[in-house]
């Protein structure tokens, strides 16, 4: 496609982070939408003044988290400062001096020359980007959601985008993209090529500048240990990566790095015209930095570690649902990032953990995941003296019962589904293909009520008196969320009155029997001591005539 009104030797500085009002944050008090410079929105971070930014999107929010907090540090530190400024000037004065190439401001520009570094984009050595056929309209184009198929969201959907859409577009491609066939690499900070980088932090009371100023103070005290843990530069490594020239051919050494780098993947260049805002791409036949034998693990401050696989934090379709969100909180599977490390200045009431991160297949996204954990009185005091075995003991104990209950659930959908039929021994006969895919499908309820409350629930048999009686109360509502689901199902099983009736009886008959079995001996004992919480087959049946 011909780059029409893109002379490139017409090309000048346009789009500046630094001097320009592109970013827009809502104010946290009055939901103000306030324009302001990058320079001017650490101010904003510093008064925990900004509720949320109106045009980042889901998926972007931890990218540019992590943006701010590493740009923050890199500049704090090569500035010789131990807090953060407290003027625009100031911040403005210390980004400028992380470029000294370019004096101008260039890096900080979406539109420069292409010889020259452009905001999270790398010159082109070669001086020209004629070659470059891949033309994109639209912010999302750019963005690492997969959207050629409009699995995820509609491609192409701001066609009139804003500089700051492009922006994040630009951060959330070259800080959290993955392989996506020949020439397009992914980036260092996540095991593999189809994973994905995965966030776990704690989040203060607070908006995004609490949690931002916590985040900064963490990463930046804990400078010195990762330099030597990972073989960072001490000093002087690269940490804006985008600044350096890339013809696509080579690799930049881990070791040559700054431990806060802020990386790229794409070779990537935003153009001006009277349209607006365009890109252009191509592909590279090296990853930008050499750090495949890593699987991951680069002291991105908040990426867990598989610490008996050694590697970095996938999650897959299910994203971070109870069982992985408990072993990310309380288990010993994982070391905790910087992020997640709890401190004895993190608020008593009203903070949580965060956990995100998109789920990533071969050429594909599936779905933005985000996970918000609370932590109660009892939790955070054994985060901070690090004594979690007994809590997670109590975890493990609830996730292993909702396994066996689900388990029961499932045998009595497949006798529901199966109609009740026995062999000529008085024996279920032998499920099929089909009835065990209908009876894993409507058994789905059960573990998403279970996820939607496991938390709450948890922390309430943690902070109780009685323990023992919170876990009775515990089963028997899950032995009912069972019978609900159960009885949700007889509407898809057998229509007529007679296989109705035997196939509902026989489904309910297993499940009253499983659960007062010796699979799961609390909740039977727990039926045995509390009221009966079942209504008989008899009115049930009645019930779903």
């Amino acid at each position: 496609m011909k780059h029409e009104q893109h002379v490139e030797k017409k090309l000048t500085l346009s789009g500046n982070l630094l001097e320009e009002r592109l970013l827009h944050f809502r104010h946290a008090a009055t939901g103000e939408r306030i324009a302001c410079t990058l320079p001017e929105l650490f101010i904003a971070m510093m008064q925990d003044q900004v509720r949320d930014f109106p045009t980042l999107r889901p998926h972007q929010r931890h990218p540019w988290h992590a943006f701010l907090v590493q740009l923050a540090a890199i500049a704090l530190h090569r500035s010789g400062c131990s807090s953060p400024f407290i003027t625009a000037h100031e911040w403005q004065t210390s980004l400028l001096a992380l470029t000294p190439d370019n004096p101008d401001g260039a890096a900080w520009c979406l539109v420069s020359p292409v010889d020259r570094p452009a905001f999270m984009q790398a010159p082109e050595p070669s001086g020209s980007i004629d070659s470059w056929k891949n033309c994109l309209v639209a912010s999302d184009q750019l963005d690492m959601l997969v959207t050629s198929k409009n699995h995820d969201l509609k491609a192409a959907r701001m066609l009139l985008g804003i500089p700051e859409e492009w922006v994040y577009a630009l951060i959330s491609l070259q800080t959290q993209e993955g392989f996506l066939g020949a020439g397009n690499y992914g980036i260092s900070r996540m095991n593999g090529g189809f994973a994905s980088r995965c966030a776990v932090g704690v989040h203060p009371n607070g908006k995004w500048g609490v949690r931002w100023q916590r985040d900064l103070g963490a990463v930046m005290r804990a400078r010195s240990a990762l330099v030597d843990s990972r073989g960072f530069m001490h000093a002087q490594g690269h940490a804006l990566v985008w600044t350096i020239p890339w013809s696509g051919d080579d690799s930049l050494s881990f070791a040559s790095l700054d431990p806060w780098y802020i990386e790229i993947c794409r070779r990537v260049r935003l153009l001006g015209s009277t349209k607006g805002l365009r890109a252009v791409v191509t592909g590279s036949r090296a990853s930008r930095i050499a750090a495949k034998e890593l699987n991951g693990i680069t002291g991105d401050p908040w990426m867990p570690v598989d610490g008996v696989e050694a590697k970095a934090l996938t999650i897959g379709g299910r994203g971070f649902d109870y069982k992985l969100a408990a072993e990310l909180l309380l288990g010993q599977k994982f070391t905790k990032p910087i992020a997640q490390m709890w401190m004895t200045s993190d608020d008593m009431e009203g903070a949580y953990l965060i956990a995100q991160g998109v789920v990533r297949g071969q050429g594909k996204t599936e779905g933005f995941h985000e996970q918000r954990i609370p932590v109660s009185r009892t939790i955070r005091k054994a985060l901070l003296t690090q004594k979690t075995d007994e809590l997670a003991q109590i975890a493990e104990e609830r996730i292993t019962a909702i396994a066996e209950v689900r388990k029961m659930l499932w045998v009595a959908l497949a006798v529901l589904f199966g109609n009740g039929a026995k062999d000529e021994a008085g024996k279920d006969r032998d499920t099929t293909d089909v009835v065990k895919e209908r009876a894993s499908l409507f058994a789905k309820p059960l573990e998403s009520q279970c996820d939607a409350q496991f938390f709450p629930e948890l922390i309430e048999e943690i902070e109780a008196a009685d323990r023992n009686a919170t876990r009775s109360k515990w089963l028997l509502i899950l032995a009912d969320r069972a019978e609900s689901v159960l009885k949700l199902a007889f509407a898809a099983g057998p229509r007529s009155g007679q296989l109705r009736y035997r196939a509902q009886s026989a489904a309910l008959g297993r499940l009253h029997s499983a659960m007062r079995g010796n699979k799961l001996p609390a909740l039977a004992q727990a039926l045995k001591t509390k009221k009966p919480v079942f209504t008989s087959i008899h009115e049930v049946i009645h019930e779903h005539a």
